[in-house]
């Protein structure tokens, strides 16, 4: 079934695009604020993070349906739980951080990058090769 891999490999682009492309960029441009990139990047990944449970669920379903493997599983449990702590504990955090930026705390404006910014992205590290990893062993599945 061609759908798993479909959905892993468009999740997988997403969020190469998004967390280590579009994010880091939009710093970069002329004229945009930490103010003005932080709203920016909160309705993003907002957004990227709803079609990352949407995807996730068409993953879940097609495992439920389809060929699947205690790896396949395995797999898909880990991208779950990654997702689930970086949705569920780390992305508050962030929020928090960016609320007080946006409400115009000068002092959080100054201060260097959380932790929490660290373990997000270090997060996405992780998921990025759990999504390759999984898409790669779905492929070899239905071939």
């Amino acid at each position: 079934m061609i759908v798993l891999p479909a959905a892993v490999f468009t999740w997988l682009g997403m969020v190469l695009a998004i967390s280590f492309l579009e994010a880091p960029l939009k710093f970069r441009a002329p004229g945009v604020t930490l103010r003005l990139g932080l709203g920016i990047g909160r309705v993003v990944f907002a957004a990227l993070n709803r079609v990352e449970v949407a995807l996730l669920v068409v993953v879940a379903i097609a495992l439920a349906v389809g060929p699947r493997t205690p790896v396949l599983i395995g797999m898909a449990v880990a991208v779950a739980v990654v997702l689930g702590v970086q949705l569920g504990l780390v992305r508050p955090a962030l929020n928090r951080r960016s609320d007080r930026v946006l409400a115009g705390s000068d002092a959080d404006v100054e201060a260097p990058r959380s932790r929490h910014h660290l373990v997000y992205i270090a997060l996405e590290i992780v998921k990025v090769v759990l999504l390759g990893a999984l898409g790669a062993t779905a492929l070899a599945t239905i071939a």
